[in-house]
């Protein structure tokens, strides 16, 4: 498991809250630092694909377990 920064527990959260949340999450964390954020709504994994890329930040990691969906995002 990769160390981060900062985590953000979306659950029970649906599309564009995790979203949102996320992007004020990393506009409080300097670039080079990991956001890990937690989400149940299935949506979000290619949300988050798509965020990543239009807002320039790196997704280390989307991964799947037990009903949730696990993200890594580096801000860029």
């Amino acid at each position: 498991m990769v160390n981060f920064d900062q985590e953000l527990d979306t659950s029970g959260l649906n599309c564009p809250l995790p979203i949102l949340k996320a992007k004020k999450a990393l506009s409080g964390i300097e670039a080079g630092q990991i956001l890990h954020v937690i989400a149940t709504d299935p949506g979000s994994l290619k949300d988050f694909q798509a965020f990543a890329k239009q807002t320039g930040n790196e997704l280390l990691s989307a991964n799947e377990a037990d009903g949730k969906f696990l993200f890594l995002i580096k801000k860029g």
